[in-house]
């Protein structure tokens, strides 16, 4: 683990989640991702340590860190086990949302909660007509009196089924982004269902399913934001997404530096025609280029979380040039990584293959990268004509 440049408080909360990934995480993962296992009372150790609700603010329970603190930590928990750091990414995004939307009463009800994870959260966005186009969503959340009733089907939500609370962006108005808003839901509130759990390439260790909304009433307190949140939900969940963007980036990040340091070790234990495959000139060239992308990802990423974490106007773009690249570049690391094994990587007990199947996916979720690509091309349009 390399920590140039970081001060002594930097310093212990990266070492504390490297400690925690290392004690907790890697000698379970293998078996929680071929068993299925979600492994919550895990997640719960992680809380109390601080790392369910990382920059939200302490006088709520949270840990009032940065972002540049939180992909730090993603990192470290993501060598160990990508899944579950990603899981964490999602909840610690769902956490912020409360904190940072939240009318008083929303906070302190559930900050306490969520920062324990005590209260388990899931990000409902995604639907099976609405992926990348979210503003187009068909979710609906109707008026009666006291009460919201909303009614309409998520997809690909992780934690559906097992999580405690569902921050769901729901149409309150017309058509459009400003016709959403974003509601907490309970998990045992009547109408609320869940599909069955999606079979899937990575990520076993978290479940994946619908989300299924069939006449579920909630309190009109339960929109986030209360009566001045209305039409704000999809602002809320694209904030909210910056920085699941840089998060997923850090746990590709984790995963690659994991395979990368396997790589290492195999290589410099083995021989091939009668010297270290390590001292083979071509892989030594493989390897630089590998190491060159670790290193050139983890500044990037340091820099669009710093953006976030100063409120740059650039945010948005870096985080999504951060998002595209790292999760594009440490994919390949982690590949390359499974190559130079030989035959070996392909095989579960090297853990090669599950850092492989577990990155594909991040270059899919929290907007796809072709997602990126417009939103990182509409900046580029912006500044030229200015």
């Amino acid at each position: 683990m390399d920590l140039f440049g970081l001060d002594d408080d930097e310093r212990v909360i990266a070492e504390t989640a490297a400690a925690f990934a290392e004690k907790r995480l890697a000698p379970n993962a293998l078996a929680w991702d071929a068993d299925d296992h979600f492994p919550t009372d895990v997640l719960r150790e992680a809380a109390e340590l601080g790392m369910a609700a990382i920059y939200c603010s302490d006088d709520v329970g949270g840990s009032g860190l940065r972002r540049l603190d939180g992909v730090r930590i993603f990192e470290q928990l993501a060598t160990a086990d990508p899944t579950i750091a990603a899981f964490l990414s999602i909840h610690n995004m769902c956490a912020w949302m409360v904190d940072s939307y939240g009318t008083p009463e929303q906070r302190k009800t559930w900050l306490p909660k969520l920062a324990s994870m005590e209260a388990i959260a899931s990000y409902c966005l995604t639907e099976p007509g609405a992926g990348s186009d979210a503003a187009a969503l068909r979710t609906k959340a109707v008026r009666d009196g006291d009460y919201y009733v909303l009614d309409g089907v998520k997809q690909f939500i992780s934690g559906a089924g097992v999580s405690d609370v569902y921050v769901v962006m729901a149409r309150t108005g017309a058509d459009g982004p400003r016709g959403i808003s974003a509601f907490i839901v309970e998990k045992d509130t009547p109408g609320l269902s869940f599909g069955a759990n999606e079979e899937k390439m990575g990520w076993h260790a978290q479940p994946t399913a619908q989300v299924i909304l069939e006449g579920v009433r909630v309190p009109a307190e339960a929109m986030l934001g209360g009566s001045d949140g209305e039409g704000t939900g999809f602002s809320i969940a694209m904030n909210g997404l910056n920085g699941g963007r840089i998060n997923i980036a850090a746990c590709s990040l984790g995963g690659a530096q994991a395979a990368y340091d396997k790589a290492l070790g195999y290589l410099a234990s083995r021989e091939a025609f009668g010297a270290a495959l390590i001292d083979e000139p071509t892989i030594r060239f493989t390897l630089a280029d590998m190491a060159t992308t670790l290193e050139t990802s983890r500044n990037m990423l340091w820099r669009a979380a710093t953006a976030l974490d100063t409120n740059n106007p650039r945010k948005v773009e870096l985080c999504a040039m951060a998002k595209l690249h790292v999760t594009e570049a440490c994919y390949t690391v982690a590949d390359q990584a499974l190559q130079l094994h030989g035959g070996y990587g392909y095989l579960r007990e090297y853990g090669l293959e599950k850092i492989v199947r577990d990155l594909r996916v991040h270059r899919i979720l929290e907007g796809t990268n072709e997602i990126m690509r417009v939103v990182i091309g509409r900046a580029a349009s912006t500044a030229a004509r200015n």
